[in-house]
Order: C-alpha cells, then sequence, then structure tokens
C-alpha cells in the first residue's frame, strides 16, 4: 500500500513537469513564430514602401493627425510613373484600423501592406542636410519634399497578452528623381 502511494506521488510530480514544460515550449514556439512572421511583413512593407518613393517622381501631399496628443504625418500621397503618364500612390495609417494601406489611383484598389501596427509616422523632409549633423531640413510645401523618413512599430497578442513588440522600423528614403 505505502508502495502504491509512493508510486502515486512520483508518477503525479513527472506528469506535472511533463504539463509545464509542454506549455511553457507552446508559448515559446508560438512566440517564436510570431516574431518571425512581423519581423516578415515589416521587410516586405518595408521593400515596397521603399522602391515606391525611391521611384516617385514628387510628394504630391501629405496629411497629418493627432494620436494621444501628439501630432504625426499619417499620410503620403506621391506621383509614380505609370506607363506613358502619371499616377498618385497613397500610403496611409489610421490608428484604429493598426493598418496600413496602399492605394494607386489607376486601379483605386485600398490594399492593406502592414497590418497590427501600433504607431507609425512619416515625416517628410527636404534634402539639403542640416550643418554639422546628418539630419536633414523638415519641408515646408510638397514641392520641395526630397526624403521621406518612415517609422512604426507593430505588436500582436499571444494567449491574451501583447507580446513580440517587434523592435521600431525605420527608414530614410531619397526620391531618386531629383529633377522633377
Amino acid at each position: 500500500m505505502a508502495e502504491a502511494l509512493v508510486a502515486i506521488g512520483i508518477t503525479s510530480l513527472l506528469v506535472l513537469a511533463i504539463c509545464a514544460f509542454t506549455m511553457f515550449s507552446g508559448h515559446s514556439f508560438a512566440a517564436l513564430f510570431n516574431y518571425v512572421d512581423l519581423d516578415d511583413c515589416n521587410r516586405i512593407c518595408m521593400d515596397q514602401l521603399s522602391r515606391d518613393v525611391r521611384q516617385a517622381n514628387y510628394v504630391d501631399s501629405f496629411s497629418t493627425i493627432s494620436v494621444s496628443g501628439q501630432v504625426i504625418t499619417n499620410k503620403v500621397v506621391l506621383d509614380v510613373p505609370n506607363g506613358a503618364g502619371s499616377a498618385k500612390l497613397s500610403y496611409e495609417w489610421l490608428p484604429g484600423t493598426r493598418a496600413l494601406t496602399r492605394t494607386s489611383s489607376s486601379d483605386n484598389i485600398a490594399k492593406v501592406v502592414l497590418h497590427d501596427c501600433d504607431r507609425l509616422n512619416f515625416d517628410v523632409r527636404q534634402r539639403n542636410p542640416v550643418g554639422g549633423s546628418y539630419d536633414v531640413y523638415p519641408v515646408a510645401t510638397p514641392g520641395t519634399a526630397k526624403v521621406v523618413d518612415v517609422s512604426w512599430l507593430c505588436s500582436r497578442t499571444i494567449f491574451g497578452r501583447k507580446e513580440n513588440t517587434e523592435s521600431v522600423q525605420t527608414a530614410r528614403i531619397v526620391i531618386r528623381k531629383q529633377g522633377t
């Protein structure tokens, strides 16, 4: 009888340890998959955004909104080559949807290029550098814009908790067509 109680106690401890290890491993694998997926989405979006800005003729317009008392630029409209003419291409982030959408005037279809985005800011600037630094002057009008700085932060929830906050993605993208 005593041997059976000891065996049941040891078996219970082993089953408890295996369950704890399995739950920890499952959470770790889910977090790792989530991080890799966020990183892939961020890379694909940054590649497309960089390609579009570099190939743009000029910045047509940009607009700002207030988020938590902070004014940010959430929309940039670019004039891009389209066959023999040109088209308007807009990138817009709305805090309520947590999504960055890309809309072209040639087909007028809004495509979500980045989702689960907690914060995004476009910083439209001139090309000429500030003396003694690596920074460039802020732009006064869209006509003087030659640089688009973009930064964003994405996150997701795992098992009801916000985890795997991707490090802030930033880029300084220069419009290559400087003569137009």
